[in-house]
């Protein structure tokens, strides 16, 4: 018999091997394997055995703990065929023949965080050498990247077993073998998987950058003008601070907008480099929106800034009418219910005083006492409700005593009235507390000449939002009212007027500009639905746990909060409101004038009225003799 037909009735007599059973050190490796995983695992086995060896090895690894493992023949096996579950544990067998076809997979493998356990079906070898060069020739064409888990096994004595794992840095990069002891998978020298496996050993990562102003290349990190363009500056400094946490180096590739999607679906700007593969990472952050989840992963929000309409409130005037603010409205009830008692007390008190003082017969001839009318004793005590007097006096001391109380107690109110109306006409309104009555103030709009503020003004579908644009930003003449920061901070100085831009660089601007007082009564209504900007990679990177930890790092150890503060300007406090004297317009004075106006339109008619009745009575007299 031949030396190749010996082979190859070996071969047939270890494949038959193979199927009717699994050596019970396998199953305990595997066991011991999964307990110091220690994770919520749901085993996947893809082998060539036979059914009865299949049945006893899910019922040996199901005796140490309650798994649901899945069964799956080797030859018609494909990874797409099993759903995605972040609890898979895939247990493939070296022996098996279609080994290599399963691993080759790796178009599945390299944007999957994979998991998978290599065994020796027959033996648990000892040679960790010839276990570690047949795991290096069988993924030597695997994308197997940082964020995958794949283990082989071997033995350390009779007793306990040593466990591997085998991963590359980047694609093009030699595959590395990493060795445990028994019992020092989950802490080895304390530290994590991600923690061993952060340095990428200089590796060059592709970031995508948004920059809006070409001088921003110069001054990246020297934190001048830092309201241009912050939120890059912000990013770019972070970024490196990542790349450096992870040993890698790093490329920039400059685009001018965020990107966003066109008709047919295509993405532009940095989430399109990121969608293409043109970037492993979005180098400025962006904001967290519902149509941008499919296409890239975010991670961290890197700053807390956000953009709104930044506006000083107008006078208190603008929304309110002043002149009836003072008093709430069950005072303005009672003043008019005293007036009313008061007039017809005093009214009541001077017909006595007549009746009695004249026996029946009235007397009017002293011009300079109060007549039983009721228009005079009103007149009166309106006059006292003005503290304006009276030119004329009650004549008995009942009717005085009651004129003198109403005096009193209205002079009380009055200076109550005049001393809130001399506050009113200085203080800022509170009524505009949302973008609906943002649209319905006087106030007037600008927004800051950005490339995202562009796109979502003008795509904004909410009711409000899109009559702020279409009434307060777009003009009749189809001009729009974006502007550059400092022409619209200027606007907002000067007042009666909203600009929208990003927080944190507008106050920079105020804080440079403004007057102490001027900061005081400082409003910011958010206009962007979306969540404030978040930093983003490419959807199912291979390095996602390691970007989500740097910059988690980077954030616990203060680097993070130092940027914003450096970059960022926070509002400005209020220290100076009473140093400003804010001398009464028209607009304050509006509701007086206009009571004078309808007083002049009422005694007109009155007028007009007199006139009219007493030409007809001139003229009705005559006839009227006549006809006697």
């Amino acid at each position: 018999m031949t030396l190749r037909a010996l082979m190859r009735l070996f071969t047939l007599f270890q494949f038959a091997l193979i199927a009717n059973c699994v050596e019970s050190d396998v199953v305990e490796a595997v066991k011991a394997l999964f307990k110091e995983i220690n994770k919520p695992l749901q085993p996947v086995a893809v082998t060539c055995w036979s059914v009865d060896a299949s049945v006893n090895f899910v019922r040996s690894i199901s005796n140490s703990q309650d798994y649901r493992i899945s069964i799956f023949n080797d030859e018609e096996f494909e990874f797409s065929n099993v759903e995605p579950y972040q609890f898979n544990v895939f247990i493939v067998d070296i022996r098996c023949p279609n080994i290599q076809r399963i691993i080759n997979q790796t178009d599945y493998l390299s944007g999957v965080n994979i998991k998978m356990v290599v065994i020796d079906s027959l033996i648990v070898t000892t040679e960790v050498n010839t276990m570690q060069e047949k795991m290096l020739d069988l993924f030597k064409d695997s994308a197997i990247l940082p964020n995958s888990e794949v283990y082989f096994i071997t033995r350390a004595d009779n007793k306990t077993y040593n466990f591997a794992e085998v991963y590359r840095s980047a694609i093009n990069q030699p595959l590395i073998v990493e060795m445990f002891l028994m019992n020092s998978l989950s802490d080895s020298h304390g530290l994590t998987r991600i923690s061993r496996r952060r340095s990428l050993n200089g590796i060059e990562l592709r970031a995508s950058m948004v920059v809006t102003n070409n001088d921003s290349l110069s001054h990246l990190d020297d934190y001048r003008d830092k309201h241009i363009d912050t939120i890059t500056k912000v990013c770019y400094i972070l970024t490196n601070h990542l790349i450096s946490y992870l040993n890698a180096t790093v490329s920039y590739s400059i685009v001018s907008s965020w990107g966003y999607a066109d008709a047919n679906g295509e993405w532009s700007g940095m989430i399109g480099q990121l969608v293409r593969n043109e970037a492993d990472l979005g180098a400025t952050s962006l904001f967290f929106t519902a149509d941008r989840v499919s296409v890239i992963q975010y991670i961290a929000m890197p700053s807390s800034t956000g953009s709104a309409f930044i506006f000083r409130a107008p006078k208190l005037s603008y929304t309110d009418n002043i002149f009836l603010l003072p008093f709430d409205d069950l005072v303005w009830i009672c003043l008019g219910c005293l007036v009313l008692i008061t007039a017809v007390c005093l009214l009541i008190t001077v017909l006595a005083e007549v009746k009695i003082q004249s026996n029946g017969t009235r007397i009017d001839s002293d011009s300079g006492l109060l007549r039983a009318r009721f228009s005079d004793v009103f007149l009166l005590v309106f006059g006292a409700t003005c503290q304006q007097g009276s030119s004329v006096t009650p004549r008995s001391h009942s009717s005085r005593i009651i004129t003198i109380t109403a005096f009193v107690v209205l002079m009380f109110l009055y200076t109550s009235y005049a001393a809130n109306i001399v506050a009113l006409l200085q203080s800022p309104s509170s009524k505009i507390k949302s973008l609906k009555d943002l649209l319905d103030s006087r106030l007037k709009f600008g927004v800051d000449d950005t490339v995202f503020n562009h796109y979502y003004f003008s795509h904004a579908m909410e009711p409000v939002r899109k009559k702020i644009y279409e009434q307060k930003v777009r003009n009749k003449d189809g001009s729009e009212n974006y502007m550059n920061l400092e022409t619209g901070i200027e606007n907002v100085r000067q007042g009666l007027f909203a600009f929208h831009t990003e927080s944190g660089v507008g106050y920079k601007i105020i804080g440079e500009t403004f007057y102490e007082d001027e900061k005081c009564g400082l409003r910011e209504i958010k206009y962007l639905d979306v969540i404030d900007p978040w930093y983003a990679i490419q959807k199912n990177s291979s390095y996602l746990e390691l970007f989500k930890t740097g910059l988690m790092r980077i954030n616990e150890h203060g680097l993070q909060e130092r940027e914003n503060t450096r970059l960022y300007t926070r509002k400005p406090q209020c220290s100076g409101g009473g140093g400003h004297f804010v001398t009464a317009s028209l607009v304050d004075t509006g509701p007086a004038m206009l009571v004078l106006v309808y007083g002049y339109v009422v005694a007109i008619m009155f007028l007009i009225s007199e006139i009219l009745v007493k030409r007809f009575y001139r003229n009705s007299k005559p006839r009227c003799e006549f006809l006697g």
